[in-house]
């Protein structure tokens, strides 16, 4: 889905959030909550310019909206790979990216992501996966790293990481998967307007990662484990 019907699906009264060069930056509103609105759009790469206005906006929210909840609509992608982005320090600009979320975060500010496109990688990682809640369209695509990449990665067989992708879901890309291992909290379907609504009209859980993930079997040791260790 494009950039442009999605916001008109989110926000059928209007918005104030412009798309420039695959960077959506602005701010609307939902169920007479004003939301703040990030994202990237048609695939946009990650590089140093779109970390730094992404980064940009989130502490101009901190500072002039304080506790106003984050949106962040997600189709990158991955991390821009150049050589120029290299030798500039690309993982520094990510890293800082990821320290404006957590700071908004830890400021009260609820971060939600939607991805709608494309999640891959890096791009991913430091942006829309910092979210309190993951949401995704069911025609979205999201993939860490791909099986070929996978096996030149860890050595292994490719036939090998494709029998473990039917049965383990953290072998195999895709929205389903990440929704069993609890990634992703729910599958949106049209209309998307009353899903904004439901998601910015509850109270905030905390993360339900780990539980959702062993109720839909697909991660089904990390919360058991994480609450041995709480439990000491």
């Amino acid at each position: 889905m494009k950039a442009n019907s999605l916001l008109e699906n989110l926000f059928p009264g209007g918005h104030s959030i412009e798309v420039d060069d695959g960077v959506l930056l602005g701010f609307s509103v939902s169920d007479g909550k004003e939301i703040a609105v990030l994202g990237t759009a048609n695939h946009r790469a990650i590089d140093v310019s779109v970390a730094l206005r992404l980064a940009e906006f989130v502490l101009t929210v901190i500072k002039d909206k304080p506790g106003c909840p984050i949106l962040m609509l997600v189709d990158t992608e991955g991390q821009h790979l150049s050589k120029t982005g290299e030798i500039l320090g690309i993982n520094g600009y990510l890293a800082h990216l990821v320290k404006c979320l957590g700071l908004a975060s830890k400021e009260g500010h609820f971060l939600v992501s939607l991805v709608y496109g494309e999640a891959v990688s890096g791009g991913f990682l430091s942006f829309g996966l910092m979210a309190d809640e993951i949401h995704a369209l069911a025609e979205a695509k999201i993939r860490v790293m791909n099986l070929p990449a996978m096996a030149r990665i860890t050595k292994l067989p490719l036939e090998m990481l494709e029998d473990l992708s039917w049965s383990s879901p953290s072998f195999a890309p895709g929205v389903e998967n990440f929704f069993k291992l609890g990634g992703v909290k729910s599958i949106w379907s049209p209309p998307f307007e009353k899903h904004l609504k439901r998601i910015f009209g509850q109270d905030i859980e905390g993360d339900q990662r780990r539980k959702q993930g062993l109720e839909r079997q697909g991660r089904k040791l990390a919360y058991i484990v994480s609450q041995k260790v709480l439990d000491g």
